[in-house]
């Protein structure tokens, strides 16, 4: 695996089936520290308060969407840098446009299993393989 499964990974949804589905996913991928929040407000206020490797983050919350958390995560200068990937039940092609000009890393499609999910990580951390 090409990212350090030590790394703390916190995930953003809303939906609290989803986050148990990703964090056991990431549990079978090895992952120790995982952390989530259930909006972007949320999330964003752990993110200043401790350091994380990767966020994985729902498109659709209220009142802050992942697409809002994005924007806020890359305009930030102390996380502009964290790996963000963007989980979305829906493949529109404008979305996905949009979280690329955002600055996403990398985005999945629901639904997904831990092979998805372990290549989309593996190709925000390449140049650790």
């Amino acid at each position: 695996m090409a990212i350090d499964v030590s790394t703390p990974v916190l995930i953003v949804d809303d939906y609290n089936t989803m986050i148990r589905i990703i964090r056991n996913l990431l549990r079978q991928l090895g992952f120790e520290h995982i952390d989530d929040a259930s909006d972007g407000s949320a999330a964003l206020n752990k993110l200043r308060t401790r350091p994380y490797g990767l966020v994985i983050s729902d498109w659709n919350m209220e009142p802050m969407t992942g697409y809002d958390l994005l924007q806020e995560v890359r305009s930030d200068p102390g996380l502009a840098r964290i790996p963000f990937i963007m989980v979305t039940a829906e493949s529109k092609t404008e979305n996905v446009i949009a979280a690329k000009k955002a600055g996403v890393s990398n985005y999945i499609v629901k639904p997904f299993n831990a092979q998805t999910l372990k290549s989309k990580i593996d190709a925000v951390f390449p140049d650790a393989a």
